[in-house]
């Protein structure tokens, strides 16, 4: 079965995401993803999404709806390296990606969450 690799930095999970995604890998990460909140005690996750060029409205409910679980097993989502073309995919379809942060690279989005940890 095809996963997403989730690495861990300290508190903080990165998931960066090299592949097409399609529903059933989607909802593959998310249980990865909720899962690995638990057992390594994350306070943060950063998901990186520079290599995809397009965001269907499955796959921009998975994010949000992931960042929510997250949220409530106190952890923080921030959302790396949107392309513009998906930005604005994801405003026509009028997902608002409600408690996801957003930063334009990893490394200001490490800021942000090393900055929310303090």
């Amino acid at each position: 079965m095809e996963r997403i690799p989730i690495l861990k930095m300290g508190r903080l999970l990165l998931v960066t995401i090299q592949v097409d995604m399609h529903d059933r890998l989607a909802m593959t990460l998310q249980d990865d993803l909720t899962a690995r909140i638990v057992k390594d005690r994350a306070t943060g996750v950063l998901i990186d999404i520079s290599a995809l060029d397009i965001v269907d409205s499955f796959i921009g409910r998975m994010i949000s709806h992931t960042a929510a679980m997250a949220r409530i097993l106190d952890a923080r989502t921030v959302l790396v390296g949107m392309q513009p073309a998906v930005a604005i995919t994801l405003v026509e379809l009028g997902l608002t990606l409600d408690g996801v942060s957003t930063a334009l690279n990893v490394e200001r989005g490490l800021a942000l969450l090393q900055q929310e940890r303090e």
